[in-house]
């Protein structure tokens, strides 16, 4: 791996403060709902939780249609890759010296 890979390489340190800024923001689910396509009256939002556990709505000037989506399925989507991780890295603390060469050889051609 050169160095400028090891670069971009996210530290568990970076990882915590991507979990944080998860656990800090309003709980999801956050769905979008643009007018034109979700609705027909009012303005573009995104609609924080549900039911009894409802937040405020969001509403976002200057985001496109794509920009609005994505940072309304991030909510559900940062969580989940965070798991992934996890996940991961429990099977990557598992493999011998000989499995990890091969993997980290691998993995990394193709990324």
């Amino acid at each position: 791996m050169t160095k400028d890979e090891e670069s971009k390489i996210i530290t568990p340190k970076e990882l915590k403060q991507i979990r944080a800024r998860c656990e800090k923001a309003t709980p999801g689910p956050w769905i979008s709902y643009l007018e034109g396509r979700d609705h027909t009256s009012g303005s573009s939002f995104i609609m924080t939780g549900i039911g009894e556990s409802r937040g405020e709505d969001i509403e976002l000037s200057g985001a496109t249609a794509s920009d609005q989506d994505f940072i309304a399925q991030a909510r559900q989507d940062i969580p989940r890759l965070l798991k992934e991780i996890e996940h991961l890295y429990g099977i990557i603390s598992r493999l011998t010296p000989k499995q990890a060469s091969i993997a980290d050889h691998d993995t990394v051609s193709h990324w």
